[in-house]
């Protein structure tokens, strides 16, 4: 089986692949102080609780936007589950053609959906990644990656306006049930949800413009669900798009690597 990690600023989703198959995924806050011992407990618990054997583990790749965990998980990776994972990041076969001006500057993140989503959905494809920023990623008929956009995610924008706005109240995002609102807390919760809406729905239209052929939109992140209620622009929500593109890239390096050995 394999072990998929995702590392993003705010939260580590990882996932168990049996062939294709998703077995189990998980959620965890990032913590850039613990340590390989902590996040080995932590993550063979999550397997034990979940019925599955740590000890069917053969393989492993981590993608991180967090620079100082990657030592500590490689280490857990060798320590708590005997095996060297693959690191996402320059030098691995990612099997995607980057039309940037220095595709160094791409995050891991915005990679691997990009492969996964070219595996899931072809192009012309459009990824909006509601992480603790909201990336647009744009990928050609061909599967070039072409470029996108980065604006603030929707929990760091509105912890900005709690923090410099000292008389409004933390309040939950939610979906209102309407656009006037008649008080403080409805008010925020409109001005938030339906801003992002906004946000989302203007970038992707401007987007679709420059694509020859209308390009199909996936949402994935924790928010995408609840924002995709009201999008106009958003075709489908895949929750586990990063997931599928660490299981790609894995598989393209082991089957290079084999060829290479043979």
């Amino acid at each position: 089986m394999l072990l998929v990690i995702d590392v993003g600023n705010t939260n580590i989703m990882l996932g168990v692949y049996s062939s294709e198959k998703l077995e189990m995924c998980w959620r965890i806050s990032t913590n850039r102080n613990q340590t390989e011992d902590e996040y080995g407990i932590i993550i063979r618990s999550l397997f034990q609780q979940s019925g599955l054997n740590a000890e069917c583990i053969d393989g492993m790749i981590i993608s991180s936007v967090v620079p100082p965990l990657r030592f500590p998980l490689v280490k857990m990776a060798e320590k708590y589950f005997k095996v060297t994972p693959l690191i996402v990041g320059p030098g691995i076969k990612t099997g995607l053609n980057i039309l940037y001006d220095n595709p160094r500057e791409i995050g891991a993140d915005r990679v691997v959906n990009a492969v996964g989503g070219l595996d899931l959905y072809g192009g012309p494809l459009i990824i909006v990644d509601f992480g603790t920023a909201t990336t647009f990623c744009a990928l050609s008929e061909t599967g070039d990656y072409l470029g996108g956009s980065i604006a603030p995610g929707i929990a760091i924008s509105t912890e900005a306006l709690f923090e410099k706005a000292a008389k409004l109240p933390r309040v939950e995002v939610v979906k209102p049930n309407k656009i006037i609102g008649k008080d403080t807390i409805t008010s925020i919760q409109i001005g938030i949800y339906y801003g992002f809406v906004g946000q989302v729905d203007g970038i992707v239209k401007r987007m679709i413009r420059e694509f020859p052929v209308k390009p199909f939109v996936v949402a994935t992140g924790g928010l995408a669900g609840l924002i995709a209620k009201e999008s106009e622009t958003i075709d489908e929500v895949n929750p586990f798009l990063t997931l599928a593109g660490l299981r790609v890239i894995y598989n393209k390096n082991v089957s290079l690597e084999k060829s290479t050995l043979s």
